[in-house]
């Protein structure tokens, strides 16, 4: 066991030795993210609790592995945060919140991906980084104004044109998972 312990501590230290700028920014840049979606998704109470210790700590996490489960552990989390604070603490629902949370949990699953990829010690050209968030900032600014122009459309489209859409939509996207899902697991 101790052992193991003075391995890791090695491994740390060889890790910060060996650590370049840009990596550590874009980790830097999950954390960040990740920690702003809990802090807007979660209801206030909670924020200004003891309990936004262990969601800073389930927020972090992914700066440090970015290539696991936890991605998608702290993406459940600040969506069940927002669902919590919708229904039970009968939050209002704001398109300021829906917008951040969006653009929050997008920025932060796209730097994780930049993250998982990039090692902690590459010396890595700035273009690269700022293309990679340019391309987010774009994604997100576009699926922002979609999400704008169709909530506007909605009140025209009340009633049973808009549950059409909805389920419409909604197979489309359990039909697009499914192939998707089919094609990765051709040889």
């Amino acid at each position: 066991m101790a052992g193991k312990i003075t391995q890791r501590a090695n491994r740390a230290r060889t890790v910060i030795k060996r650590a370049t700028i840009l990596p550590l920014l874009v980790r830097a840049g999950v954390a960040v993210a990740f920690f702003g979606a809990m802090t807007v998704a979660w209801p206030v109470s909670v924020v200004v609790s003891c309990w936004m210790v262990l969601l800073a700590v389930a927020a972090i996490y992914p700066a440090f592995a970015p290539r696991g489960r936890g991605v998608t552990i702290v993406l459940i989390i600040a969506v069940g945060g927002w669902i919590l604070d919708t229904t039970w603490y009968d939050a209002r629902i704001a398109l300021w919140r829906v917008l951040a949370i969006a653009t929050l949990t997008y920025a932060g699953h796209t730097l994780a991906a930049l993250a998982a990829v990039l090692p902690y010690d590459a010396i890595v050209n700035a273009d690269v980084v700022l293309s990679w968030a340019g391309r987010a900032g774009l994604a997100v600014l576009g699926s922002a104004v979609l999400t704008v122009i169709v909530l506007g459309l909605t009140s025209d489209l009340a009633g049973g044109a808009f549950l059409v859409a909805t389920l419409v939509g909604l197979a489309a996207a359990v039909g697009l998972t499914l192939l998707l899902a089919r094609l990765l697991r051709r040889p």
